[in-house]
């Protein structure tokens, strides 16, 4: 995938109606702070598209960016954020399995974690969501400028045997986990594959000159 263009197109809170798009349509989910905006502007070749802050808890609201017309990523709320009320909270929740549930052409829910740490009860329960909404989560397993990479495999099975054991929707669990750095973009052609590949319907060229 070449970014040639990226455009906000439609902002949605709490209230809103979801947009009718035609076009085909990638879900971000994460828990507030697990470095969402980042990996977004990593994938559009932004630095600041999407916005970062140093405060958990900023994304209240859906936001859908157009990628060279052909497609939308889209960015949820992000979830977690220890000192919201219950009553937002709730709210994001709903926005976001009403989005999960909703969305026509949604085809993909890539779910994010920190890598470094065991998934959080809330990233469980998101896992859960996308399965229960009909879809394969795809892990993205961010920060991993923050370990050694001796140490990718280990965190990474840490991560999937974590969630096969405290799922409650799916007794075997079959996760593919990308491990994402938001220094050196590390993991940013594997997701642009999975775009191309599962979202987009674009199959690689051959190498005319590989027999």
């Amino acid at each position: 995938m070449v970014i040639k263009s990226v455009n906000l197109e439609t902002v949605c809170g709490i209230t809103s109606k979801l947009p009718e798009n035609t076009l085909p349509e990638v879900a971000f989910a994460g828990k507030s702070n697990v470095g969402k905006s980042t990996l977004i502007n990593g994938l559009m070749n932004r630095k600041s598209y999407a916005r970062v802050s140093s405060q958990p808890g900023k994304t209240q609201t859906i936001n859908y960016y157009n990628i060279n017309d052909q497609l939308y990523l889209v960015d949820l709320p992000g979830y977690g954020y220890a000192t919201a009320a219950v009553k937002v909270k709730q709210q994001w929740g709903q926005m976001i399995e009403n989005y999960l549930h909703n969305s026509p052409t949604l085809k993909a829910v890539f779910l994010l974690v920190d890598i470094r740490h065991e998934p959080s009860d809330n990233d469980v329960m998101m896992y859960d969501w996308i399965l229960q909404a009909g879809f394969s989560p795809i892990v993205i397993a961010t920060k991993a400028d923050k370990i050694k990479r001796s140490q990718l495999a280990k965190h990474k099975k840490m991560i999937k045997e974590s969630i096969a054991e405290r799922s409650r929707v799916s007794g075997e669990v079959s996760l593919k986990i990308i491990p994402w750095s938001g220094l050196s973009k590390a993991g940013r052609e594997e997701i642009y594959q999975i775009l191309d590949r599962e979202v987009l319907g674009i199959e690689e060229e051959a190498d005319p000159g590989v027999q």
